[in-house]
């Protein structure tokens, strides 16, 4: 028998709410097959299974929040024979006859080439829907959320005829609608009022001249994505610079512990990841041991996984440092709410050319505004622009190649 638990989604995180079974009691269940869903403020997720066998009992129901390590359902190993009343061995089988062959099961129905999104097929599970015999909209055929919305809409109805007497006006239209929050924004609203009310904060901005940066990736990045299967962003030049400054100063790697002062001595970057419905921050691990094409590949792995729904309990824990890059929706600057248990997050502003004035003449420079939002319990402003100037510098003077 193995006791399948809640398990822990992030360092900070102490419970998380089940919101849909994907196997009933009775039914099979493969090992790392998807067998429940959760949702954290960290992450919206289905958890594998942790064994193979037969779904025993199922103890915590849907819609239920409870701590981590609670055990949620049992497995029955694979082998194992459930016993009968009373602790009875099941009876033999008749030699004369042989026991019946079951059924065989159903083969599902085919999807669509195009691929789906966790949210299309949950729908589609929830409302019985074959996706085979619909045509999506999307790229590449592709169902999109919209195509399974307006199979699902009522049919309208049929225009009057033209003989029939002129109908009465219909009520107003309703000017409102009310709809609940989702587990995991409930649980992100939650993490983001526990942090303002725990930290100081305090945003720091600076004007980066990403120029260097910018050349040397226009230069590169077809190469790149020959040599690698995926596009070379600024993001990992930025993690690239955060690390180097991080290990200047480690202060900013550093957790506050009621009155103790933790230094972690690994660096581990959280890169944000806006999801469908959320936010997710993944953690690049060990990120100063990378070079920029190291983190490049582990930051689309850990994008992709997030948005599919695959990361792993431990790709959303031990983050000491984050970056959020908002600049990739166009905006200039912002002042984003620290992680907890961090003390620090910088946001990423939009790369744009801009003139500026070097050496009393106006020059075109390819310019960033990177803002940095510290726990002013720990870090003092003066600290803080330190740590801000060496990745300017970084990144102002790189020249270390990516290929």
């Amino acid at each position: 028998m193995t006791d399948v638990v809640m398990p822990q989604m992030g360092e900070s995180i102490v419970e998380g709410t089940l919101t849909k079974w994907l196997k009933k009691p009775g039914e099979r269940v493969e090992r790392d097959e998807p067998l429940f869903e959760i949702s954290t403020d960290k992450v919206d997720t289905e958890i594998p299974s942790p064994a193979a066998g037969v779904v025993s009992e199922i103890l915590v129901e849907e819609g239920k929040t409870v701590g981590i390590n609670t055990v949620v359902a049992r497995i029955e190993d694979s082998g194992a024979v459930a016993p009968g009343p009373e602790g009875a061995p099941p009876p033999a089988a008749s030699p004369e006859l042989p026991p019946p062959s079951p059924p065989a099961p159903e083969p599902p129905p085919p999807e669509p080439s195009g691929p789906l999104s966790p949210l299309v097929r949950k729908l589609a599970r929830e409302h019985n829907l074959d996706l085979s015999q619909m045509q999506g909209t999307g790229a590449g055929g592709r169902i999109t959320k919209q195509d399974v919305e307006a199979r699902l809409a009522p049919p309208a109805p049929p225009a009057p005829s033209p003989a029939a007497p002129p109908s009465l006006p219909s009520a107003a239209a309703p000017r409102t609608r009310i709809e609940p929050l989702s587990p995991m924004r409930i649980k992100i609203a939650e993490h983001m009022v526990l942090s303002k009310r725990t930290s100081a904060h305090v945003t720091t901005i600076h004007r980066v001249d990403m120029t260097k940066v910018v050349k040397m990736r226009e230069r590169s990045k077809a190469e790149f994505q020959a040599a690698y299967g995926f596009s070379l962003t600024y993001l990992p030049f930025l993690a690239r610079a955060a690390a180097a400054a991080l290990r200047h100063f480690p202060l900013l790697n550093a957790s506050l512990d009621g009155g103790n002062i933790i230094y972690h001595n690994d660096i581990n970057i959280g890169i944000a990841v806006a999801l469908e419905n959320g936010l997710i921050v993944p953690v690049v691990h060990d990120a100063d041991e990378k070079n920029v094409a190291g983190l490049q590949r582990a930051i689309v792995d850990l994008a992709t996984r997030a948005r599919t729904r695959q990361l792993k309990p431990d790709e959303v824990q031990g983050g000491t440092f984050s970056i959020t890059n908002f600049g990739s929706y166009g905006s200039l600057v912002g002042t984003p709410i620290i992680n907890q248990p961090q003390v620090a997050i910088m946001g990423v502003g939009t790369v744009e050319k801009t003139p500026v004035v070097i050496d009393d003449a106006i020059a075109i420079r390819s310019i960033c505004l990177l803002s940095l939002s510290f726990d002013h319990r720990l870090i003092d402003g003066a600290l803080a622009d330190q740590f801000m100037s060496k990745v300017k510098q970084v990144l102002e003077e790189w020249s270390e190649e990516v290929l």
